[in-house]
């Protein structure tokens, strides 16, 4: 802690004269490439600030957290962890995308002194101890956007982004995110099961940047006014560090929907060919205590996140608390066919109604929910099911 300290004391000096030092200062946007790692999957962005004459070369990112955070994965669940804006010099920040082994670029930005001062005077604002720690939001605060915000406010009317209405078409946050998941099927899955109907929004020009590459095009794309004129607002772009991005190495065959859709035609066999109660249960105490567990993260994210990314999450429909219900019934050998109908018809009613669902539902979850439909009907009791098991009476 004492040297995080004394990093951010050094980065407050030179703003005691910066005004007076703004001619000769120079402001990159720095944008580095994806990494292996979950958390850097998507790349990331910070702001490198030079003046020569005080041979002061500092970068601000606010991208850090400490994964010894008390109770990590608790607060990160219940979207109550912090991210916090860090100081380190040029040289320590490129010595760790060494390291990963992910490429750097780095662009200038095209402002002027009073401009420049200004930003300056916002990052100054940001360090103090009351504003460096900020809630962290995936698509609406977080590394890029904070650094977004910056310059919006730095610059203000003299910047011009290009009008939204001059596009064919707006992606989604899920669009985007899909980019940069090619190839990791397990992990999109992941995503497509957490996040809802708030990544299925189009995403503006503006918003587009809670991604660092995409602000990285966003931004050169965008203009400044200087002088009556528009010119760009990135400027010399410069690969610091070059590096080949991470090589994805997952086989589709080894991918969610393969092995669902086996786990379908297993399950389909297993109920047609298992006639006896015990082999029965214990098929279905492994299954539904599977989808209850699913069932049980989406009721919390739905109702105690305050990750709003994770709210209003359709998936809650076919991984409903009523499975649960099923699991509780098996477990105390109780015949319930009326919750089993219920998920039943809930199931059958949410594959029929997909398409025109306002949230984009992963292709692989439908041989999931072909398994929910094939176990439920067999114990709820349908006379017209060949498959329901016979120890159950008959309606």
């Amino acid at each position: 802690m004492k040297l995080k300290h004394l990093i951010i004391l050094l980065a407050f000096l030179p703003s005691l004269s910066f005004s007076q030092e703004v001619g000769v200062a120079d402001v990159y946007l720095l944008t580095c490439g994806p990494g292996e790692e979950v958390y850097s999957v998507y790349g990331h962005s910070a702001l490198r600030i030079v003046i020569p004459e005080k041979n002061i070369d500092l970068v601000y990112n606010w991208g850090v957290f400490d994964f010894s955070t008390p109770n990590f994965a608790w607060r990160f669940a219940r979207g109550h962890l912090d991210y916090s804006l860090g100081v380190s010099s040029y040289e320590s920040f490129l010595r760790e995308y060494y390291m990963e082994k992910r490429w750097v670029t780095e662009q200038r930005i095209n402002i002027n002194s009073e401009q420049t001062a200004k930003l300056f005077e916002l990052i100054t604002e940001n360090l103090k101890p009351e504003n460096i720690n900020y809630r962290y939001d995936f698509f609406y605060d977080n590394c890029s956007t904070r650094i977004r915000d910056l310059i919006e406010k730095a610059v203000g009317d003299e910047l011009i982004y290009p009008p939204d209405q001059a596009r064919k078409s707006l992606p989604t946050f899920r669009d985007l995110i899909s980019k940069y998941e090619k190839g990791y099927y397990w992990r999109r899955a992941g995503i497509d099961l957490l996040v809802g109907v708030e990544a299925d929004k189009k995403a503006s020009f503006r918003d587009m940047m809670f991604l660092p590459l995409e602000m990285k095009d966003c931004l050169s794309e965008t203009s400044i006014r200087h002088e009556g004129k528009l010119i760009p607002l990135l400027t010399n772009p410069v690969l610091v560090l070059d590096f080949a991005p991470p090589v994805v190495s997952q086989s589709i065959l080894a991918g969610p929907m393969i092995v669902f859709g086996f786990l379908l035609i297993i399950c389909i066999f297993l109920t047609g060919w298992l006639r006896d109660r015990k082999s029965n249960l214990v098929i279905d105490l492994i299954i539904y205590s599977i989808f209850s567990i699913l069932a049980l993260m989406m009721i919390f994210f739905n109702l105690f996140s305050d990750h709003q990314q994770l709210k209003t999450n359709l998936n809650i429909i076919w991984l409903n608390p009523f499975i649960i219900i099923c699991l509780i019934s098996l477990l105390f050998n109780k015949d319930w066919m009326i919750w089993f109908r219920l998920v039943f018809f809930i199931s059958v009613g949410f594959l029929a109604f997909l398409v025109i669902l306002p949230q984009n539902i992963n292709n692989s979850f439908v041989p999931l929910i072909g398994i929910l439909i094939v176990r439920t009907s067999t114990r709820a009791g349908f006379s017209w099911n060949p498959l329901t098991i016979p120890y159950l009476t008959q309606l």
